[in-house]
């Protein structure tokens, strides 16, 4: 059998200093056993499921399912036809603070949308007046766009620019902006995929630098009184909570919101409020997730959100809902 590196020992020891934890996290990336697939409805679930559908955890919102091992939901017409979205359930555990943000929502930005899971999950707990979905990275737009395409995500548009243009252009413009950054993706290996490298430090520091960039302009962007939702699907700290500290300390109009639902998956790694599932939980291959609020009131920084400007940076729009300026 093969042996786990010295890098992956590394990561383990600095995650838990128990021996038996180590031990059940270093198995469950060196031997990945498959995960229950799970689905978010996108319109109205029929009265009974077409699919077998697990025991909901306490925890999970009520338009989303945990599907029994073998399940095959992407290959079901109702997935087809754009009822529901399939995603890992750890993603639906790091969304699961969004439904901590009261109502109403007008604008929610998703920095790094692709394939848009977080971008629907948004949608579908807080019903905005309008979805922006931005990603950097041209080759993943295709996915972005047809999956808002196939659900039916109305009204959202897309983008495809840097963090650092729409800081300029929109600060204090939204209710929300999601921040599910780029990684090391070290949860792949839960699901036995390749990462490699992914436990590599410079790796990790270079993901870390590229996180403390995108998570500080997208800052610029939150409206007083509005929130930032951090999430990662990688185990190091240096793109989890030391990410965290770092942006309180130079962002302390932000604070970390206590998700009492999640009270059980407290990072033993640190006193802010910030969750964590690992693979050994067996319910996913694992990720991070924390809500920032911004504490200020004031609003002299703000611009409103320039319509005309915006559209001319549509790759895709569905806007059959009017999204009208306050």
């Amino acid at each position: 059998m093969e042996k786990p590196s010295n890098l992956l020992l590394k990561v383990s020891r600095r995650l838990f200093t128990n021996l038996d934890e180590q031990e059940k996290f270093i198995d469950a990336l060196m031997n990945p056993q498959p995960f229950s697939p799970s689905i978010l409805w996108c319109k109205e679930k029929p009265e009974n499921s077409p699919l077998a559908v697990e025991t909901p955890t306490y925890w999970q919102p009520p338009f989303t399912e945990r599907l029994y091992l073998g399940e095959k939901p992407g290959q079901h017409l109702l997935h087809q036809q754009g009822y529901f979205y399939c995603l890992d359930f750890s993603s639906v555990f790091a969304a699961t603070t969004l439904l901590a943000i009261p109502a109403p929502v007008r604008l929610v930005f998703d920095m790094c949308a692709a394939p848009g899971g977080k971008s629907i999950f948004a949608w579908k707990a807080l019903q905005p007046d309008l979805l922006i979905s931005n990603e950097v990275i041209g080759k993943r737009l295709g996915m972005l766009i047809s999956n808002l395409k196939r659900c039916q995500i109305s009204p959202s548009a897309v983008v495809n620019r840097d963090s650092s243009i729409f800081a300029e252009m929109f600060p204090c413009s939204s209710n929300l902006v999601i921040v599910d950054a780029p990684c090391t993706g070290q949860s792949l290996l839960a699901k036995g995929e390749k990462a490699p490298g992914c436990f590599h430090p410079t790796a990790i520091n270079k993901s870390a630098n590229r996180q403390k960039r995108i998570i500080a302009n997208s800052a610029k962007l939150v409206s007083p009184q509005g929130y930032l939702a951090y999430m990662t699907c990688t185990y190091s700290p240096e793109e989890n909570e030391q990410v965290c500290e770092w942006f309180l300390e130079r962002f302390p109009q932000f604070e970390a919101m206590e998700i009492s639902n999640l009270a059980k998956y407290q990072s033993h790694l640190t006193t802010m409020p910030c969750y964590r599932m690992f693979p050994q939980d067996r319910l996913g291959a694992g990720a991070f997730t924390v809500l920032f609020k911004n504490t200020n009131d004031y609003e002299n920084e703000c611009k409103e959100v320039d319509l005309n400007t915006i559209s001319s940076l549509y790759l895709y729009q569905n806007l059959k809902k009017r999204f009208v300026d306050c």
